[in-house]
């Protein structure tokens, strides 16, 4: 089978200073960035993406629930992604978006750790959120592996397995009854940390025989990579099979804060169905918006604002007015 040759990319035009503009520019190259240069590509506007190389996901063992590759490593991923994204004429860049500039509507402009300067008609941000753990020795050897943070991506592999929630109140409590689809043999540990129960929390957790442990977590006991035991400081070590662990979590740069983007009460850039923030051609993907954090819906994240971005740079000579009926 042969395949037509696509028509080459258009370069980026330079500004009067001389920086590169490109037609989008896009922070962060993790699975909804990358996913939306794919898609811009082929649509033959120049893209460039500009990454830290720090994902979120760095340490998770495999993906899973992702169509067609079942436990692809983030790594493998992302990979694949780069190099398709190059085969397509995007530029990709290391490195490390210090702030950004809107000189215009049209016209956002990046600086990059060390002076590099880039700029978009249109910028996407895809540049996730980072976690904060509980500093719990032991933790990060089994993270990925017995240890998780979402029971949407990784309930299953703890399915009729003794499983502890780390965490209190509302995070926890919610946590522990997503996890009794798999099993039922569950504790909520708190860590030290007051348990901050309701009397709607207790009688659920009550009434599906989940005990919950105060004591503070010591270490976490693990051998040639199997999780064994929690240790506690005052009571005997608890035997356990799989860890899911709450987290507080904060957007990976201030970026959207420079523009001016709205927010949630959790942080998440607020977007509407196109993924276009409250900036004038400004979108928002990934981890970053409002919604489950799964890698699949990263990827259709990042495809549904390249098509949005597309549209929005089509000139009106190209297009039909909208019906008004």
């Amino acid at each position: 089978m042969t395949h037509p040759t696509p028509r080459e990319n258009p370069a980026p035009i330079l500004d009067d200073t001389g920086t590169p503009v490109y037609d989008v520019a896009i922070v962060g190259g993790g699975t909804a960035g990358l996913s939306a240069a794919l898609w811009l590509a082929r649509y033959l506007h120049s893209v460039v993406v500009v990454d830290s190389g720090d994902p979120r996901n760095w340490e998770t063992r495999g993906i899973n629930g992702f169509l067609g590759l079942p436990g692809i490593r983030p790594e493998e991923l992302r990979g694949r992604g780069r190099d398709e994204c190059r085969r397509h004429g995007v530029e990709l860049i290391d490195g490390v978006v210090l702030c950004v500039n809107r000189k215009s509507d049209e016209h956002f402009e990046l600086q990059l750790e060390g002076g590099t300067r880039v700029a978009g008609r249109r910028l996407l941000l895809a540049i996730g959120i980072k976690d904060l753990w509980p500093d719990i020795p032991g933790l990060d050897h089994i993270y990925g592996d017995r240890a998780h943070v979402c029971p949407d991506c990784d309930g299953y592999e703890a399915t009729g397995r003794k499983t502890v929630v780390i965490g209190k109140g509302r995070r926890a409590v919610g946590m522990a009854l997503n996890l009794t689809t798999w099993t039922r043999d569950i504790i909520v540990c708190t860590n030290g940390a007051d348990p901050d129960l309701t009397t709607e929390y207790c009688d659920k957790l009550t009434a599906l025989q989940i005990p919950v442990i105060d004591d503070p977590i010591t270490r976490i006991n693990f051998r040639e990579g199997e999780l064994r035991s929690l240790v506690f400081e005052g009571r005997e070590p608890l035997g356990c099979e799989q860890i899911f662990f709450t987290i507080g979590q904060y957007p990976s740069d201030d970026l959207g804060v420079q523009l001016g983007c709205e927010r949630d009460d959790e942080g998440h850039v607020t977007v509407d169905e196109h993924y276009h923030t409250s900036v004038l051609n400004v979108f928002a993907a990934g981890d970053l918006v409002p919604g489950p954090q799964l890698a699949i819906c990263a990827a259709s994240d990042g495809a549904i604002a390249a098509l949005a971005i597309h549209k929005s740079l089509v000139p009106d000579t190209r297009k039909l007015e909208r019906r008004r009926d």
